[in-house]
């Protein structure tokens, strides 16, 4: 299992906990392992629902902002990092 930094959270909103991240490389897409690490963050989840605009999204790639639902609290400056299994991280499907 390895980690590719994916971008940084820039909000964080408590009520409906959802973190606001900019994508700096490569891209997320829902389904996606991704871990919050921070001074006092460190957790691992997958992403279930994500926005771009205000509109579902199923990707989004780098320089976009996405919201993306959260288990826990993520902090500004958090770095978001997208764990690959088995180090494979574009390969087709068969």
């Amino acid at each position: 299992m390895t980690e590719q930094p994916i971008g940084v959270v820039t909000h964080y909103f408590g009520g409906p906990s959802v973190a606001v991240v900019r994508v700096s490389e490569g891209e997320l897409a829902s389904g996606d392992r991704v871990r919050f690490l921070g001074h006092t963050t460190d957790f691992t989840e997958t992403i279930t629902s994500m926005e771009v605009n205000h509109q579902k999204v199923e990707r989004a790639r780098a320089g976009e902002e996405v919201a993306i639902q959260v288990i826990g609290r993520v902090r500004q400056h958090d770095r978001v990092l997208k764990v690959v299994e088995g180090g494979e991280a574009s390969s087709p499907s068969a």
